[in-house]
C-alpha cells in the first residue's frame, strides 16, 4: 500500500483564521494525509479568537460549521504537539504538500517575516517545479510568507509564478468599515501600510499577466502552469483550494 501524503500547515502560534486553516485540515484528514503542523518554538497554534467568538465572529467571522471544523482541529494531537522550526533537524523535505492559511492578526507575520521559513523555502519551493511529488497551497496572507522570500539576488520566490491573494478592495473595505471599533485590526502591518494584494503584486515579473484575482464571492483558485502552486484569495475560497491541492498531490503520486 503507497504511504499516504504529507501536508504540513506551517503556522504562527497565533492569529491565522479559522476558516483558512481548519476547513482544508478536513478535507486533507478525510483525503487520507497525514496531517503535521509546525510553529517557531513548538507551541501548539491557537486561531485568531475573534474570528471564533463573540459579536466579531457573528458579524465578520467564521461560520458555525467553521468553529466546528476548528475544535475538531484543535482535538488532534498533532495540532497539540506541533514540530518546532527551530530545531536544528527541522525540514521540510519530507513534505508532498506544505500549506499557508492566511488570517490578517498581526502575529501571523511570525511566519510571514521568519528568516528561518525564508531560508527553507528557497530551498524547497523550486522542487515543485512540474512534474514533482512535491507541492504548495497558500491563501489571503499566507501568499506573503513565499512573495516575500527572495533569493540572493533580490527576485521573489514567486517572480515567475502566477497567484492570487486578498484583493485589495476587500481588505480595504474590511479596514475602513471597522477601524473606528477595530482600529488597525485587518492591517497585519498597521495602518497606513500597502494592501496585500500591492505587496504581492510588486514581487512579481509581471503583475498584468502573472496576478489573477475575482471580486465575487464564488470559490476562486489560481494553479500555476509552471509550479505545483495553488492559491487562494479569502474563506470563502478555502474548501476549494484544499480540495485542488488533494487533487494535484494525489495525481502527483500517480505520475
Amino acid at each position: 500500500m503507497a504511504a499516504s501524503p504529507k501536508v504540513l500547515f506551517v503556522m504562527a502560534d497565533y492569529g491565522h483564521d479559522p476558516t483558512e486553516t481548519a476547513v482544508p485540515y478536513l478535507a486533507f484528514k478525510d483525503a487520507g494525509f497525514d496531517i503535521s503542523f509546525v510553529t517557531e518554538n513548538g507551541k501548539s497554534p491557537e486561531c485568531d479568537a475573534r474570528m471564533l467568538t463573540g459579536w466579531t465572529q457573528k458579524l465578520l467571522g467564521a461560520t458555525q460549521e467553521a468553529c466546528s471544523a476548528y475544535h475538531q482541529m484543535k482535538s488532534d494531537t498533532a495540532i497539540q504537539t506541533p514540530l518546532s522550526w527551530t530545531a536544528p533537524t527541522f525540514s521540510l523535505d519530507a513534505y508532498n504538500l506544505l500549506f499557508f492559511p492566511g488570517g490578517h492578526e498581526k502575529r501571523v507575520r511570525q511566519v510571514i517575516d521568519s528568516p528561518i521559513i525564508h531560508k527553507s523555502l528557497r530551498k524547497y519551493f523550486p522542487k515543485t517545479r512540474k512534474a514533482s511529488d512535491r507541492a504548495v497551497a497558500a491563501i489571503c496572507h499566507g501568499v506573503l510568507a513565499l512573495s516575500e522570500t527572495t533569493f540572493p539576488g533580490g527576485q521573489s520566490l514567486l517572480h515567475d509564478v502566477t497567484t492570487t491573494t486578498l484583493p485589495s478592495a476587500f481588505e480595504g473595505t474590511a479596514y475602513w468599515s471597522t477601524r473606528l471599533f477595530l482600529g488597525d485590526y485587518y492591517k497585519t502591518y498597521g495602518a497606513g501600510s500597502e494592501s496585500v494584494e500591492t505587496s504581492v503584486k510588486k514581487r512579481l515579473d509581471d503583475p498584468s499577466a502573472q496576478f489573477r484575482s475575482s471580486l465575487g464571492m464564488a470559490p476562486f483558485v489560481v494553479e500555476d502552469e509552471k509550479y505545483n502552486y495553488i492559491s487562494g484569495r479569502f474563506p470563502a475560497d478555502a474548501d476549494l483550494l484544499a480540495q485542488k491541492a488533494i487533487a494535484l498531490v494525489k495525481g502527483n503520486a500517480k505520475a
